[in-house]
């Protein structure tokens, strides 16, 4: 195995492409399923592109040797997520492969995760280079990555016209666990300014995600998510999203911090108006409430700017756009390392953080803030940014094609920049799954949000071709199931 990807390394791209491997584990797993075929294995990539908005590509059977190697392994895994049955083993690009040589053009990017494409040569080589040096010593010590890591965020949020006063930031391993930090650190600044502990509601809104951890989920106000782990952290209120009115009565001298999402990713790739998100600003700073930006998904260029909060959309009629007192960041950040960012303002937050107030043993080390240093340099391009609005246009004028063909199919199409949602209407949202089992079935991965919305989160690499197969396979899937239905 290890010949194997030292091999890899040393071929050229294009041949690296071809996924013309047999791992360890499909040979073993052939044998289970001896006398089968596996359907529609990919010979050749070139050949492949031009046929892959038509090829077909089913799951793998139940007697296939993917079955036999899920079958040995689910029964000690606690079960998370519903998971179809192809087993990813190998991505390069905006392609992930199966352990059956299946081909798939991903445009998850791993949940909003891998913006630069999976496998990318130059993070690969860092990762190489840094876990030969040092992977973790503990936040006893300084080292060299962690700071520099954190000088680079500050620097190029004020740069990009985001956060103003934005001035210090703490390193964790996820998105939840940044939140986490933030709840933490609005609940430290409400004790600052009222010792009584009076001052400790939070707010968060309907159809919004923050994570999974306890205080997290207790500001994800879904019962789907809370009821099994209920009853939540106590002091939590939930408002409506965009509804400006409710403000006064929801942001009271008793909130210490509010938490939004500039784009529900989770809830329906929902998008604040500029009004709601200088309204919060306005009401927090009336109460002395800390105000937190969740960017977890839609922040690190994905709409076209650094920070979703500054894009040039959110800037109100009237007034100023609103920056926030805090602003978590993840996904994007590690590629695939986990990691995770909570960037705090110097004016309202950062001097009630004492030292021991909050830690983390494997947040900030190394190894991940090398390589989020590295991709966070990239992604703040202003030649990637420019690309992801014209990308952007491209699928938004594909999918408005698809909405004139199928009227009554689809309602709403949202979002910005690379992070877009199709809204199936009432009657058919039932039909999202079926939607993403087809598109899978002829060679393309997304995934739903909210209620029957079809969420685009690809690789903010992915090019112009294939931007082009993946509406051609997307029409496919909803020729399978509306026409004639």
């Amino acid at each position: 195995m290890t010949f194997m990807r030292v091999a890899s390394r040393r071929l050229p791209l294009t041949k690296r492409l071809v996924p013309g491997f047999q791992s360890p584990v499909q040979q073993r797993f052939a044998s289970a399923a001896a006398g089968t075929q596996t359907s529609n294995a990919p010979q050749d990539v070139k050949a492949q592109v031009t046929k892959e908005a038509v090829l077909l590509n089913p799951d793998p059977a139940a007697d296939s040797a993917t079955a036999a190697f899920i079958r040995e392994r689910t029964p000690y895994m606690v079960p998370t997520y519903v998971r179809p049955a192809p087993v990813m083993i190998k991505g390069q690009g905006c392609y992930v492969w199966d352990m059956e040589n299946r081909r798939y053009l991903d445009l998850t990017a791993g949940i909003a995760v891998n913006s630069l494409g999976h496998c990318d040569p130059e993070i690969a080589k860092i990762i190489a280079e840094q876990a030969e040096t040092l992977i973790h010593a503990s936040n006893l010590y300084h080292n060299a990555w962690t700071g520099a890591l954190s000088k680079l965020l500050i620097a190029l949020t004020h740069e990009s016209g985001a956060m103003r006063d934005a001035s210090q930031v703490f390193i964790s391993n996820s998105g939840t666990e940044a939140n986490e930090a933030a709840i933490k650190f609005a609940r430290k600044v409400g004790r600052s300014l009222d010792p009584s502990g009076a001052k400790h509601e939070f707010v968060s809104f309907h159809n919004s995600f923050h994570g999974r951890t306890m205080g997290a989920l207790s500001a994800t106000p879904n019962p789907k998510y809370q009821t099994p782990f209920s009853p939540m952290v106590p002091g939590f209120k939930y408002g409506n999203y965009n509804d400006i009115e409710q403000l006064q009565e929801l942001i009271t001298d008793k909130t210490c911090g509010v938490i939004v999402e500039p784009i529900q990713g989770e809830g329906g790739v929902n998008t604040a108006t500029p009004e709601f998100l200088a309204a919060l600003r306005k009401r927090c700073d009336e109460v002395g409430a800390v105000l937190i930006f969740d960017e977890i998904q839609c922040g690190l260029s994905r709409t076209g700017s650094f920070w979703a909060h500054a894009h040039p959309s959110l800037k109100p009629a009237s007034g100023e756009t609103a920056h926030p007192d805090i602003l978590t960041t993840a996904k994007a950040l590690g590629n695939g390392i986990p990691i995770g960012a909570t960037i705090v303002s110097g004016k309202t937050v950062a001097e009630n953080i004492k030292t021991g107030d909050h830690g983390t043993t494997f947040g900030g080390n190394p190894l991940a803030c090398r390589v989020a240093h590295h991709i966070v340099e990239r992604l703040a391009s202003p030649e990637l940014q420019k690309s992801v609005e014209a990308k952007s246009a491209l699928f938004v004028s594909g999918f408005q094609n698809l909405q004139k063909q199928y009227p009554d199919v689809i309602s709403e199409i949202r979002g910005r920049g690379l992070i877009l949602g199709v809204q199936l209407s009432k009657a058919h949202t039932a039909k999202a799954s079926d939607l993403i089992t087809a598109a899978r079935e002829r060679g393309m991965l997304i995934i739903t949000a909210g209620e029957g919305c079809l969420r685009f989160v690809p690789p903010l690499t992915i090019t112009e071709e294939q931007i082009k197969t993946s509406l051609k396979i997307l029409e496919q899937a909803f020729d399978a199931l509306f026409t004639n239905a």
